[in-house]
C-alpha cells in the first residue's frame, strides 16, 4: 500500500482512469468495441466479470448495476441475465452486449450503447474501485507531510462523490465523538485547494476520453491522520466478496 512505501511525501497524485491501454485491447474484455473474454480483471487475478454475471443472483446484479452503472433498467437487465444463462452462460463481452441491446432496445438519439453502464458497474464491482480509492485516500493523508499535496482525478460522479466527501470531512476539524459532544476536538487534517477543475474545449479535443475528468486537490495540514472510518466515504452496500489477499 501507499503508506508502506512513502512517509513524508511531498505529493500523492491519483489517476482514477482506466488506462487506453486496458480498454483497448480485446482480450482483457474491458470494452464491447471488439469482442473478447468477459474478464475485466485489472490484476488479473480473482472473481471475474463473467463469474459476476454467471453466478449471482438477480437480486445481487440489480444493485451492481443500479449503484455502481447508475442503470435506470438494472432490474429488466438482471433478470434476463439470470434467464439467459440457465441456457447459455455468458462468456464474451460482445455476447452481453448484445444480449442487453436486445432487451432493452436502443433509440435512434441514445449517445451511448445500452449495455455501457452495465460494463461500468462490473468493472468497478470485480476491481472493487471504489473500495481501492477509499483506502488509496487514507492512505495518502498518512503518507503526506505537512505542506504536502494531494491531488485526484476522477472520470465520473461516484468517484468524484467519494473524493469530494472525503476532502470535505478532513478540512474541518471534528469531535472524537458523535456520542461524547464535549470530547476534545480533532483539527482538520486538510485544507481545500479550490474546487473541481473540468478540462477545456481544447484539452477535450486533444483528448476526447478526458471529456469527464476532474482533478480536486487538498493540502495536508501538520494534524495528525485519523482513524480510517469508511462510513465517511458512503460506499454503497452491495454483495460480500473475498478479494485477492482477504481472508
Amino acid at each position: 500500500t501507499l503508506d508502506e512505501h512513502v512517509e513524508g511525501a511531498d505529493g500523492v497524485v491519483l489517476d482514477i482512469g482506466v488506462s487506453s491501454m486496458q480498454l483497448d485491447r480485446a482480450e482483457r474484455g474491458f470494452s464491447f468495441r471488439a469482442d473478447g473474454p468477459l474478464d475485466m480483471r485489472m490484476a488479473q487475478s480473482g472473481l471475474s466479470a463473467a463469474d459476476v454475471v454467471n453466478t449471482f443472483k438477480a437480486g445481487d446484479l440489480a444493485r451492481i448495476f443500479g449503484f455502481l452503472g447508475e442503470e435506470r433498467h438494472a432490474g429488466r437487465i438482471a433478470r434476463m441475465i439470470e434467464s439467459r444463462r440457465e441456457k447459455r452462460p455468458f462468456e464474451r463481452t460482445l455476447d452481453l452486449a448484445d444480449a442487453i441491446e436486445t432487451h432493452v432496445g436502443r433509440g435512434p438519439k441514445d449517445k451511448i450503447h445500452p449495455a455501457t453502464r452495465v460494463f461500468q458497474a462490473l468493472r468497478i464491482f470485480v476491481n472493487d474501485e471504489l473500495g481501492e480509492l477509499a483506502r488509496a485516500l487514507l492512505a495518502a493523508e498518512r503518507a503526506l507531510k505537512p505542506g504536502g499535496r494531494l491531488a485526484v482525478v476522477t472520470f465520473h460522479s461516484l468517484e468524484d462523490r467519494i473524493v469530494k466527501r472525503f476532502i470535505a470531512d478532513r478540512s474541518e476539524a471534528a469531535s472524537g465523538s458523535r456520542h461524547m459532544p464535549d470530547a476534545p476536538q480533532r483539527a482538520a487534517t486538510f485544507r481545500k485547494a479550490g474546487g473541481g477543475v473540468t478540462p477545456g474545449e481544447a484539452e477535450i479535443a486533444a483528448n476526447p476520453r478526458a471529456r469527464s475528468a476532474r482533478l480536486r486537490a487538498a493540502i495536508r495540514t501538520d494534524a495528525p491522520a485519523r482513524a480510517g472510518d469508511f462510513s465517511i466515504f458512503g460506499l454503497p452496500k452491495l454483495p460480500a466478496v473475498e478479494r485477492p489477499g482477504e481472508r
